[in-house]
Formats: C-alpha cells, structure tokens, sequence
C-alpha cells in the first residue's frame, strides 16, 4: 500500500507540494488524518505551534517522521517532546539552489514598486555573491541594470566579475556606499550597522533579503531618512505554487532516498 503523508498548513505552497506527492504515487491527507500517516510535511519557516499541528503531533503514530523546512525552536521543542523524527528538507542543498530563483524574481518585483526607475541603466550594490546574490545579480544584469557586487571572498568576487558584475571586496565598502542609492543585500550578518548606513545619500532604498534578524540595523535607517525593507520568505510571497512545487520535488527526492529499494512508493 502507498505511504501516507499529511499536509500540515493548507496556504498554496502546500498544496503544490502535496500535488507533487500525490503524484508521485503518495497517499496525502489533511490533519483528519494524521494519526494514519507515516509522515507529517510541516510549511516553510513554521515558528509556532499551532493548534492544528499540536493535534497532529498528538495523534501521530511512534515513529511518524515529521518533514519541516527551517522550523523554530517551539517546533523543534514541539517534534522532540512527541518523540518523533525531525528531517529538515530546506537543508537539502537542491532545495537552497532552487528557491533562490522566486526569490530572486520576488526582489525584481519588489524593486519595481519600491522604486521610481527602470532597472534598465540604474545602478545596484548587492552584497553577497551566495546563492541568492548570484540569482539577484544575474537577473539585474539582464534587464541592463549597473551591478556592482561586494563579497568578502576573492573567490566570490571572481565568480561575480565572470558575470559581468562590477566588484568591491566587502573592506572597502565605506569607500562606495556614499555613491550608492539601491542596495540589495543577501548576508546574515549585521553588514549594515548605523555607521555604515550613515554614508549613503538620502533616500537610499536598502532591500534586505537575508533570514532573521538580517544584516541591516533597520531602526537606524529609519532614523536616518532611508528606505529600508526586511524582504523575508518571498517565494511564499511572490511564487507560492512554484515554491511549493520546489518543496513537493525536493521531499519527493528525500523520501525516495529513504524508501526500501523494493518499496514501489
């Protein structure tokens, strides 16, 4: 008999991703049926325990493997108290590669209603050259947007230069910031503290794509008349069903990997 999963959260991501499994040959319930299922998918980025999963987690059978993609601690803490696994599929790096394009087209959208201009001949710092700058960067390049890329590493630079982007490393930042009016930055770190902040012009928009708590002081560019945005979990924002689609294929590769090679599932 074909495996059961349970589709925790009904938000058009996991509907996708439930398309997928289904599919696939997966059996896919809603909580009503958590406590037949061998496994319970969890929506991106849960940070709480809501009613809904609680009832799910208390209905679960021992050994159910519960499938969540970067969940909180209240989740994690949640999952261990039940005794059940925890496998967190945006670790898979297939996953990380692929979702950095809708976020990556969530920014360009986001860029477009934020801004007064074109990207065509504006000019853009992005900083960062991982995943999510590169993807960044590469489509700014091809609506002719000016982009120049500050990364700490040599590697990262040269990989941006290839690209046709313009290169600072990230130590000599203060020399360019002065000049800059959008910057786009993709670091988890506090790259973007007060002093920093303090030497762009006026106005400047500060777009940041980094997970909690990102990279930029946001009170401080209040303070000092920037526009600065916390752009968090765009492909659930601009491309949900193309993001659940990601999440469907990439647990689909992981419950493959895991299944018995005479499990026809």
């Amino acid at each position: 008999m074909a495996k059961c999963i349970c589709i925790v959260g009904q938000d058009a991501r996991q509907c996708a991703a439930g398309q997928v499994l289904r599919r696939a040959g997966y059996r896919v319930t809603d909580p009503s049926g958590a406590g037949q299922a061998e496994y319970l998918l969890l929506p991106m980025s849960q940070s709480r325990v809501g009613d809904e999963l609680a009832r799910c987690l208390q209905a679960a059978r021992p050994g159910t493997v519960v499938l969540a993609g970067r969940p909180g601690a209240p989740v994690r803490a949640a999952v261990r108290q039940a005794y059940l696994p925890l496998i967190d599929y945006f670790e898979r790096p297939e996953l990380e590669c692929l979702n950095a394009v809708p976020t990556a087209e969530g920014c360009l959208q986001l860029l477009l209603r934020l801004r007064q201009y074109t990207v065509w001949e504006s000019e853009f710092l992005v900083l960062g050259y991982g995943r999510i700058g590169a993807a960044v960067a590469q489509r700014l390049l091809a609506l002719g947007g000016r982009v120049t890329v500050a990364a700490r590493r040599a590697e990262q630079l040269a990989y941006a230069r290839c690209a046709g982007c313009g290169t600072v490393p990230l130590a000599r930042l203060e020399h360019i910031l002065p000049r800059q009016t959008t910057l786009i930055n993709t670091i988890p770190a506090p790259i973007l503290p007060r002093s920093r902040l303090a030497l762009l012009p006026p106005g400047a928009l500060v777009l940041d794509l980094a997970s909690l708590p990102g990279g930029t002081d946001f009170t401080a560019a209040q303070e000092l008349g920037l526009q600065a945005e916390h752009a968090l979990a765009l492909p659930g924002k601009c491309a949900p069903k193309t993001a659940g689609l990601l999440i469907g294929q990439t647990v689909l590769a992981l419950l493959q990997e895991r299944s018995d090679p005479h499990d026809k599932t």
